[in-house]
């Protein structure tokens, strides 16, 4: 693992783009009511990183509760990693007025990390052929943000090695993450090859399973064993492996204990038990019915 060279000294994970990527951010998912209390008790555990999306509908307010917050902490904007997302209703020939509405929602010049959230579009059939030229349309309006430096990285998110395949095929700029569903029950071996090909990093959501891995008996024995928490051991078994992951609470202390990943490490033993629990399971949408073409 490679460790940031900020003043926060967050571990980190280096980009294609040659910026670094905290191994630890606050996802945002749901996290509407409570994003001020949120974000600063997530500033005060040492998270660098804010995971947000069109479709949470928080930009704003994350945007609003950084400048208020980062003095507080003798941070500037700098100092923080940004990922928003654009929405399936944006898909193709409005991503760049998507994007740019990011930009203005979230109240900054640029976007450290900008995804397309979704394979398909809104309103479109998954075997609808369109979705294919809308990824490409998206992806290329990306690209013209990316050189104007409004956004800083660009990915992708939730798709399947034949989608990662097919834009590597045909992109100018190289994505820089892919940000899918990673957990010992979905342990993506696959998709972690093809961006381990392509130089793509490759990043967790869900990595508590919804907080039904929590109560997994195996889970629960190896968080007795290292007299840690479950939530602590799943998080930890994704960054062991250099993967970043994306906690979401709303909860002060249970943002707290979720960053306590860095000051422990699971054994190989332990490591390759959960790792055996692999089934392919998802607890969130599965996009491998959205059709792309496929290179070999």
């Amino acid at each position: 693992m490679e460790m940031s060279s900020s003043a926060s000294a967050a571990p980190s994970v280096l980009l294609n783009t040659g910026a670094r990527m905290p191994l630890l951010g606050l996802g945002m998912y749901k996290l509407c009511e409570a994003v001020l209390q949120a974000v600063d008790a997530a500033l005060a555990a040492g998270y660098r990183a804010f995971d947000s999306a069109t479709v949470y509908g928080n930009e704003a307010e994350l945007g609003r509760s950084l400048k208020e917050l980062l003095p507080k902490y003798g941070l500037t904007r700098e100092d923080v990693f940004i990922t928003s997302k654009l929405a399936p209703k944006d898909q193709g020939e409005r991503a760049m007025d998507g994007a740019l509405e990011s930009l203005s929602s979230l109240g900054m010049d640029y976007i450290d990390l900008y995804l397309i959230h979704w394979p398909g579009t809104r309103g479109l059939d998954v075997t609808d052929q369109r979705n294919r030229g809308n990824r490409a349309q998206s992806w290329a309006a990306l690209e013209e943000l990316h050189a104007q430096g409004k956004l800083k990285a660009i990915g992708v998110s939730n798709y399947t090695p034949a989608h990662m395949r097919e834009l590597v095929a045909s992109c100018k700029v190289r994505p820089a993450v892919l940000q899918v569903e990673f957990h010992p029950l979905e342990c993506q071996a696959e998709l972690r090859r093809v961006c381990q090909e392509f130089g793509v990093c490759f990043q967790a959501y869900s990595s508590l399973g919804r907080g039904e891995l929590l109560a997994d008996p195996m889970v629960v024995q190896v968080a007795e064993t290292c007299q840690r928490t479950p939530s602590q051991v799943l998080l930890r078994w994704a960054v062991q492996q250099d993967v970043p992951v994306l906690p979401k609470s709303s909860n002060p202390e249970r943002i707290k204990e979720n960053a306590r990943i860095f000051d422990f490490a699971l054994s190989d033993g332990d490591m390759g038990r959960l790792s055996a629990l692999d089934q392919g399971h998802k607890y969130c949408w599965d996009p491998s019915q959205i059709t792309a073409d496929v290179f070999c």
